[in-house]
């Protein structure tokens, strides 16, 4: 009896504005893009709002009052949360309506959307935590299970996860993780006793990348069709974890797509099978014991065909704008400035140096399809002139203390 487990990544960062090196010791508004539509926060939130969550959320509240059984799980950062408040109340709005049903979880994250996990894990925790509590203040509800920023799973991460309370994690099915094994059962990790939900990331992708793919073999991909590959787990899997961008519905597959008319007959057919049902990850946690220890000690992802983090670190402009980065943290906390150091979490969102990859041939089409900057070296002089006049704020601010 397979239990499908819905996933979805609820996230939009800051992007920094157009920084020039005659801005340096001028200007201090480094994430407002005025007038720049692919660099304007306001105007992305506003769009995204539009087309995918109040459309898509409209959907799934009409499905979860037709199907008794359906839920699903979201992952919010606290930055998109923060963007809805000020840019997009109504869609908070419809998220706060689906999670008050009582079958929508709500997972924990970095409040960032960081890789702090890398480089602090005080950081890393203070991320969490503030993460926890913004789910808490607006929905009224504590997250129990935990996804780390871009999927990112170690057995080291999932030490931290279980010492901070949370009673399952998720991660990425990497054929090289589970070898013979099959992502359709639950695990542990080898040095804890937390679950470990591992992603599904051919039917996963079938969705959130294939969907509107008009060459591939499964093309137009049919909710019935869907509904018998998951049935056809029965037997050989207890749960179908579907893990996937939010925005996969009507931001990256278009309504013309027909993503919206697949979503709607979804549950139903799942549910023509009598063997199947669907489950938040806390439910399949609860209602499935792990069925083997799986042993992950380098840091896996859900990106590229790598599955690992190089999407994020694989080239020294990534490496070198980290390591700057973090570098300055002491002498950032230390200002005691709230303004200041949300600035340098916001530098810290994994989208900035995401930005930066210069990966070719397909991985390379998918960074510059989310990229709002013109290349990657673009994106990596904007951030080098912001950070560097950050950097002589802090410096000023931490002479004028002493």
């Amino acid at each position: 009896m397979p239990s499908v487990c819905f996933y979805f990544q609820v996230h939009q960062p800051y992007r920094i504005r157009k920084y020039t090196f005659f801005d340096i010791g001028k200007e201090n508004a480094y994430f407002d893009g005025d007038g720049e539509n692919n660099l304007n926060n306001r105007f992305i939130m506003q769009k995204v709002a539009k087309k995918c969550y109040i459309p898509t959320n409209k959907l799934l509240f009409k499905l979860l009052k037709n199907h008794p059984e359906f839920r699903f799980t979201f992952s919010f950062s606290g930055i998109v949360l923060e963007q809805m408040e000020r840019y997009a109340p109504e869609a908070l709005e419809s998220f706060r309506d689906l999670i008050s049903t009582g079958r929508v979880e709500v997972l924990g994250e970095t409040y960032y959307h960081s890789l702090a996990f890398m480089y602090s894990k005080k950081e890393f925790r203070e991320q969490v935590e503030m993460n926890r509590e913004k789910i808490k203040k607006l929905f009224s509800v504590e997250p129990r299970v935990f996804r780390c920023t871009e999927l990112a799973y170690s057995n080291e991460i999932a030490k931290e996860a279980e010492e901070m309370g949370f009673k399952a994690i998720l991660g990425e099915g990497a054929d090289r993780v589970l070898g013979w094994r099959s992502p359709n059962f639950v695990y542990k990790p080898v040095n804890s006793n937390i679950k470990l939900f591992l992603k599904n990331y051919r039917l996963s992708d079938d969705i959130a990348f294939r969907f509107s793919e008009k060459k591939w073999k499964e093309h137009p991909l049919t909710a019935e069709k869907f509904g018998k590959w998951v049935s056809d787990v029965n037997g050989n899997g207890e749960v179908v974890n579907l893990f996937m961008d939010y925005e996969t519905f009507g931001e990256h597959q278009w309504e013309e797509t027909g993503i919206f008319r697949f979503l709607e007959r979804l549950p139903e057919e799942v549910l023509r099978h009598p063997d199947n049902d669907f489950a938040t990850l806390s439910e399949g946690s609860e209602r499935y014991d792990a069925r083997d220890v799986v042993d992950v000690p380098h840091v896996t992802s859900w990106a590229d065909m790598e599955r690992d983090l190089s999407a994020w670190v694989g080239n020294d402009m990534q490496q070198d704008a980290l390591c700057k980065l973090y570098e300055i943290e002491e002498d950032v906390l230390a200002t005691k400035d709230e303004e200041m150091i949300d600035q340098w979490r916001r530098f810290q969102t994994s989208d900035q140096v995401y930005y930066m990859s210069t990966k070719g041939m397909g991985d390379g089409t998918v960074h510059g399809y989310f990229s709002p900057y013109g290349s990657p070296y673009d994106a990596f002089i904007c951030f080098f002139n912001a950070l560097s006049d950050f950097k002589l704020r802090v410096s000023e601010k931490k002479n004028i203390k002493k």
